[in-house]
C-alpha cells in the first residue's frame, strides 16, 4: 500500500514540479515545418496545426493557461483558431490534453483519443480535463480531414494510450513522412516491475520501441520541442537551406538512445522491485 501511494504520489505531482521548466509556457514563433503542418506551440510544449481546405487539425492543447498563444499562433500564420473542426493528443498528461476541453468548447470541434487514455482525458479528478471524447481511436486508425489522413499509432508506456502520429505532407515537391512521438521515457516514480495499476507497462514500453524503429521517417517530430531539438532546428531553418526537421538520422539516434535508457531502468528495477524510477 505505501509502494503504491507512493508511485501515486510521485505519478500525480510530476506535472506540477515539472511545470517549473520555464520553457513550457514560453511564447514561441509559429511556423511551417512542412507542406501543411505548423508548429503553433510554446517553446517546448507541442502543439501541431495540419490546415486543410475542411478546417484545422490540432495535435495537443498544453495548459488552459497556454490558449491565448495557441490561438495567437494559429492567427499570426493567417488561420482562425474557430477553424479548428479535430482535437488529438499525443498521450494523457496535462502538459499535452489539459485544455483539450477549453478548445473543444472554444470551437465546437471533436475530440478524438486513443482507446486507453479515454478514461483518463475524460475524468475530472487530479486536475483532468473531463472532456467528452467524441470517437474513441484504436491502434491504425486514420483520422482524415480535408484530404490530409494522420495514422494513430499506439505508442504505450508512458501512459497506457500514449499515441504516435504518423503523415505525409507535400513540399518540395516530394512527399515527406512525418513522425510525432508521443513518448518513450519512463518518468520519475514510473514502476516497471510490480506495477498493480499497470501490470504490462514494461512490455508495452518494449512493443512501442518495436513500433517506433518501424516506421518511415523524414520529419523528426515529438510531444516536446527537446525531443528533437525544436529551437536549435528553428534558428538553422531561418537561415534558409535544407529543412533541418528533416532528420531521420537524429530520430533513430534519438529512439535507440530512448531504448538503452529504458532498459537500463528496466534492468534496476528487476533488481530492485518496487522501485521507481529516479
Amino acid at each position: 500500500m505505501i509502494k503504491r501511494s507512493l508511485f501515486l504520489l510521485l505519478v500525480f505531482t510530476a506535472p506540477l514540479v515539472a511545470q517549473q521548466n520555464p520553457d513550457w509556457h514560453r511564447e514561441f514563433p509559429a511556423f511551417k515545418i512542412g507542406g501543411n503542418l505548423y508548429w503553433v506551440g510554446t517553446a517546448d510544449l507541442a502543439v501541431y496545426l495540419i490546415n486543410t481546405p475542411q478546417g484545422n487539425i490540432l495535435i495537443n492543447s498544453d495548459f488552459p493557461e497556454d490558449v491565448p498563444l495557441i490561438k495567437k499562433s494559429i492567427e499570426q500564420l493567417g488561420f482562425k483558431y474557430g477553424d479548428t473542426k479535430i482535437i488529438l493528443a499525443s498521450h494523457a498528461h496535462g502538459d499535452h490534453d489539459a485544455a483539450v476541453g477549453l478548445i473543444k468548447k472554444d470551437t465546437g470541434a471533436q475530440l478524438m483519443i486513443m482507446d486507453a487514455d479515454v478514461p483518463e482525458t475524460e475524468s475530472t479528478r487530479q486536475g483532468r480535463p473531463g472532456a467528452k471524447v467524441d470517437r474513441v481511436l484504436h491502434d491504425g486508425d486514420i483520422v482524415e480531414l480535408g484530404g490530409s489522413k494522420l495514422t494513430a499509432h499506439k505508442t504505450p508506456g508512458h501512459t497506457k494510450g500514449c499515441t504516435t502520429w504518423t503523415m505525409q505532407v507535400r513540399e518540395g515537391g516530394r512527399n515527406l513522412n512525418a513522425v510525432i512521438i508521443g513518448s518513450p521515457n519512463v518518468n520519475r516514480g514510473f514502476i516497471l516491475v510490480g506495477n498493480k495499476d499497470y501490470p504490462q507497462i514494461a512490455d508495452d514500453y518494449a512493443k512501442t520501441f518495436k513500433v517506433l524503429k518501424s516506421l518511415p521517417v523524414d520529419l523528426f517530430l515529438g510531444a516536446h520541442g527537446a525531443y528533437f531539438g525544436l529551437k536549435a532546428k528553428h534558428e538553422k531553418m531561418k537561415s534558409g537551406g535544407p529543412n533541418p526537421f528533416i532528420d531521420p538520422d537524429g530520430y533513430k539516434a534519438y529512439v535507440a538512445e530512448r531504448e538503452a535508457t529504458f532498459l537500463k531502468e528496466w534492468e534496476r528495477q528487476k533488481q530492485n522491485p518496487g522501485s521507481p524510477a529516479p
